[in-house]
């Protein structure tokens, strides 16, 4: 049963939502009828942007599944806009924290003791607040069978079960609305994006899911002497309070820190990328979320008798809410792409998309071989220093050109592969830095 306050914000998301839809309609329906078309067009760019800031705004205050909602939305560069994307890219999971006795007493119930009997010191200040939990470093007593002391309790704010239920509940019926205008129904799955996002935020909230992919990703990197992986202590760890082994070192962007400590960043880059690319080719299984606050640069001790003077390190990994899967149907996609890239076949090209699941029913697949073709004809061939001196227009006007077919053609990528392709994207910047 909603509470006043949860009633309250179900209405409040409603109301936004409402607004934005009798704006859209005003402007791109009304207007454009009544002969200010042209009025309409020319300041689409600004009005979306102006949307995109109103949402930022409602998702900071109200924090919760909103904050999710914005960094989903700017993932979807296939069906959104970049006015929309751009605003919403940067927008972080930091909120204020809960007050601890509530963090307290939700930890004591799922734990079944106090925390006093369970560690030995648990510190009351956040090392990190965000949207579902927060996270405390603490210490094990003496008594827990596990060889370190040091961990960190991640512990799930206490209400966000009822909001994360209330806010998709609120977002279905948004969803249902978009459905009856025919230009959304033709060109997106909305209540497949819904499902899609759903499923995403109740494996987040659910941390026995989050320790079962901790557990993967340590196994899959056991043997490497160069990865780190928090080990998961599960006689503290349940469906919402989760503790491990406390790993927090350099953060990886923390470029003269990493420096100092006589690492070569090089050597980390070349390192990181191996990784990533052993996750999505070889496992299949890979950690999606990877900013900064979620990837370490640990040193070690100087080996024994070691005569070397490089330091020794490990890339460490933290934080497995989110991740992302390869399954061999997308495999098997991805590398028709690569074939049809390689052999400047615009035509499988857009054969490979429809074995990715790319495109929806009544795609213009005509539009988007021509939008392909243009790409191979224009920039095919050339070396890495012929792409460098590129004119930056030529680029930004085949870009354009490609990802206005992609918005006006029913284009969906799936989840896994959005994912895919927003990890890459952050690890682009991270390797070049």
């Amino acid at each position: 049963m909603k509470t006043p306050r949860l009633r309250g914000r179900y209405f409040r998301i409603l109301t936004f939502f409402a607004g934005m839809i009798a704006r859209f309609i005003y402007w791109e329906l009304i207007l454009r009828k009544i002969g200010f078309r042209q009025l309409a067009k020319s300041t689409r760019s600004e009005r979306f942007r102006r949307e995109a800031v109103r949402f930022r705004a409602l998702a900071l205050r109200m924090g919760g599944v909103m904050i999710k909602v914005g960094q989903f939305l700017s993932s979807r560069l296939d069906i959104l806009p970049p006015e929309i994307t751009d605003t919403l890219a940067d927008l972080q999971d930091e909120v204020p924290a809960e007050k601890f006795a509530d963090i307290r007493q939700l930890a004591e119930h799922e734990l079944g003791a106090s925390l006093a009997e369970k560690f030995e010191w648990f510190d009351e200040n956040p090392l990190a607040a965000a949207s579902l939990g927060q996270v405390h470093r603490a210490r094990l007593k003496s008594s827990e069978d596990a060889d370190f002391v040091n961990v960190v309790v991640k512990v799930q704010r206490p209400s966000i079960a009822s909001i994360v239920t209330v806010d998709l509940s609120a977002l279905q019926r948004v969803g249902r609305w978009l459905m009856y205008y025919r230009p959304v129904r033709e060109h997106a799955d909305v209540p497949a994006l819904l499902r899609e996002f759903s499923a995403s935020v109740h494996e987040e909230i659910d941390y026995t899911h989050e320790a079962g992919n901790a557990e993967t990703f340590f196994e899959n990197f056991n043997n490497d002497k160069l990865v780190n992986v928090p080990r998961v202590v599960r006689s503290l760890s349940t469906l919402r309070v989760l503790t491990l082994e406390d790993v927090f070192a350099i953060k990886i962007t923390e470029y003269d820190a990493i420096t100092a400590a006589g690492i070569d960043r090089g050597e980390v880059a070349r390192k990181l990328l191996d990784v990533y690319l052993e996750q999505i080719f070889e496992d299949g299984f890979f950690h999606a979320d990877p900013h900064p606050g979620n990837l370490f640069i640990t040193p070690l001790p100087a080996a024994k008798n070691s005569k070397r003077k490089t330091v020794r390190w490990q890339l460490t990994f933290v934080d497995f809410g989110m991740v992302g899967r390869v399954p061999d149907n997308l495999r098997k996609g991805l590398r028709e792409t690569v074939v049809a890239i390689g052999t400047r076949d615009a035509v499988r090209l857009i054969k490979s998309y429809k074995e990715l699941g790319f495109l929806l029913p009544g795609a213009d697949t005509q539009a988007l071989e021509q939008a392909s073709a243009a790409v191979f004809d224009r920039f095919w061939g050339m070396s890495m220093s012929e792409l460098k001196n590129v004119r930056p227009n030529d680029v930004r006007d085949i870009g354009h050109r490609v990802r206005d077919v992609m918005v006006e053609t029913p284009f969906q990528v799936p989840n896994d592969l959005l994912m895919l392709v927003r990890t890459v994207a952050i690890l682009s910047g991270m390797y070049r830095s």
